[in-house]
């Protein structure tokens, strides 16, 4: 999840269960926790600039930083940190041991949080490497985000009764261009968002925005009201992607067990805009099924079938490589494609997690390895986002001429 998100949801919590009683800090030490665990950034930074690493990202992120063994070691350095920090400033502060509790709180959330995608997080490193991927929520999800913002800013509308009226009708106009935005953007990455929910969005803004106006009722509500009902109505939308996800799931397996395929491994994965979208996925030893599912349509979705290259020497090389065996713990879908390019020959491998009929552009974490006409490594080239390929540095010997 991003970490917009994951701060908007701190400072959620901070100020729905907090801070009356503990005070600003309390809302800050929320909202840092909740943001922390992404420090390993720094970290994948550092491999990547100084070590070459061009699989950092996937060795180093969602590590240690995001485990529940690592959570209280953070939540009591940050803790003492904020409470040396406010004794300097003269700051009223909670007690130590508060603070710890609402730093492991926050961080506690990014862990969870993060746990509901399909990225996969390592919730018990070190004792552990594997990834725990609930696939409820897609890794940027604007639904998620809205529950955890409006209830924020509805209080700061409310707070105030001179400027409430422009304060609202300000954010409803705001909010409906944003989805407006999330829409065009949807529709030009290939993903099906009808015009209509636009309509649905603008009244539901309306009856948080406009309709608490009437007879002041707005007014009457305190920002940790209306903070604590955000937290409900999230564990609320999570369940419901949960159900939504059990759904999507039985719809793969019935697919699976229909054309009697030999299963490795089958999930459904959220998929924007919507939690009643989901992408099925089926892992088999020839390749992937896949199939963009809507949990509207009655008929079972039709599958396309992803087949993995036959074997031959430049694979079996591939596969050899350390890189190569890092990249398929990470992968749960992967595809292998193997193809001459020139007197060259090219391996790429995919992961068809993050990649789905009609998308328009091109997925993310992608690994390819070039090889001469003898089976020898020459170069190595990693897309980690859906711009392109990052060129590595070549592995071939400055004697040598490139492609």
């Amino acid at each position: 999840m991003d970490p917009i998100t994951h701060g908007i949801a701190g400072a959620l919590i901070g100020k729905g269960f907090f801070s009356k009683r503990e005070g600003k800090v309390a809302v800050f030490a929320a909202t840092l926790g909740a943001v922390f665990p992404d420090v390993d950034f720094f970290a994948i930074v550092w491999a990547e600039i100084f070590s070459d690493d061009r699989l950092a990202t996937i060795k180093l992120h969602r590590g240690f930083t995001h485990s529940f063994f690592g959570l209280p070691l953070f939540a009591l350095v940050l803790a003492w940190l904020t409470r040396w920090y406010c004794r300097r400033r003269n700051w009223r502060a909670p007690s130590f041991w508060m603070l710890t509790l609402i730093y492991g709180v926050g961080i506690a959330s990014h862990i969870l949080f993060d746990a509901l995608t399909s990225y996969g997080t390592r919730i018990w490193n070190p004792f552990s490497t594997e990834r725990v991927a609930w696939d409820f929520v897609f890794i940027i999800d604007f639904v998620f985000t809205a529950i955890v913002l409006l209830p924020q800013v509805a209080a700061w509308v409310f707070s105030d009764r001179e400027k409430g009226l422009v304060r609202g009708g300000s954010m409803w106009l705001l909010f409906n261009v944003s989805a407006a935005g999330v829409w065009w953007i949807a529709r030009w990455f290939g993903f099906p968002f009808h015009a209509w929910i636009l309509l649905i969005i603008a009244a539901a803004l309306a009856g948080i925005f406009l309709l608490p106006l009437a007879e002041d009722r707005g007014y009457a509500i305190s920002r940790a009201r209306w903070c604590r009902a955000g937290c409900y109505a999230l564990v609320a939308y999570i369940a419901l992607c949960g159900v939504a996800h059990h759904f999507a799931l039985e719809r793969v397996r019935e697919y699976a067990e229909r054309n009697h395929l030999d299963v490795i491994l089958l999930g459904a994965i959220p998929s924007p805009p919507s939690f009643l979208e989901w992408s099925g996925k089926i892992r088999t030893p020839a390749g992937i099924y896949q199939a963009r599912m809507d949990l509207r349509d009655k008929p079972l979705a039709s599958f396309q079938f992803l087949a993995d290259s036959p074997p031959d020497a430049f694979t079996a090389e591939a596969l050899k490589l350390n890189d190569v065996q890092v990249y398929l713990w990470f992968a749960r879908f992967p595809v292998m494609h193997s193809r001459a390019v020139g007197d060259l020959h090219l391996v790429e491998f995919g992961d068809s997690r993050f990649s789905e009929p009609g998308q328009r552009m091109p997925a993310p974490f992608r690994f390819r390895l070039l090889f001469d006409a003898n089976g020898k490594l020459i170069e190595e080239d990693w897309a980690e986002g859906m711009a392109g390929f990052r060129v590595a540095k070549s592995r071939m010997p400055a004697s040598e001429t490139k492609p």
